[in-house]
């Protein structure tokens, strides 16, 4: 069960179109996702607070009865996108 579910909702106005900030079991990370045009799919960028870059990715969505874990190599907690209800789960 996740700790922590926050809504995928993209504004195309805003630079980066989505950000928020995450608590993991090594502390707070903060995410944002940009759209890769040529790829025709989102990005997952993760940075320390401040500002140092941990990872980037394509953001993969799971199924609902299997987690894709976004950030396992860089964290014990998950980080799982469930593209058919809009979310991020955060498990720390």
């Amino acid at each position: 069960m996740p700790d922590t579910i926050i809504p995928f909702t993209p504004d195309e106005n805003s630079a980066p179109p989505f950000k928020a900030q995450i608590t993991v079991a090594e502390g707070q990370l903060n995410i944002s996702a940009w759209w890769n045009m040529a790829g025709q799919r989102w990005y997952l960028k993760v940075t320390e607070p401040r500002g140092e870059d941990k990872l980037f990715r394509p953001l993969i969505g799971s199924p609902q009865n299997y987690d894709i874990n976004l950030i396992s190599s860089i964290s014990t907690s998950k980080l799982v996108y469930r593209e058919d209800n809009g979310t991020l789960e955060v498990t720390v």
